[in-house]
């Protein structure tokens, strides 16, 4: 099984092709082809290729098949003996991505 570390959205993803990630939100429409070019690692079958910092001529093509929200975070401060507490929710942007290909 072919698989590869990508970056997107400054975090590093593990996928496979055929597989569904959540990634940070890309622009684009449900349908459309994404072209991801920050390999770092491709591994899996074989010997393994290892960028410095990038693979060269490497590119992870993906379908976006929709734009989602992630749960809800609570934020919560509070200060003892003072009557002060806050309370917030925050829900991050999401884009699910099916990974169609990973080329070498």
């Amino acid at each position: 099984m072919k698989y590869a570390v990508i970056r997107t959205g400054g975090k590093q993803y593990r996928v496979s092709e055929g597989e569904v990630v959540k990634i940070e939100k890309l622009t684009g429409e449900v349908g459309e082809k994404v072209v991801l070019a920050d390999v770092l690692f491709i591994g899996g079958e074989g010997d393994a290729k290892i960028g410095a910092p990038l693979v060269a001529d490497a590119k992870v093509t993906g379908e976006i098949v929709g734009q989602v929200r992630a749960k809800k975070v609570i934020v919560f401060k509070k200060k003892r003996r003072k009557s002060y507490s806050r309370q917030q929710g925050h829900r991050q942007h999401q884009t699910a991505l099916k990974i169609t290909a990973i080329e070498a």
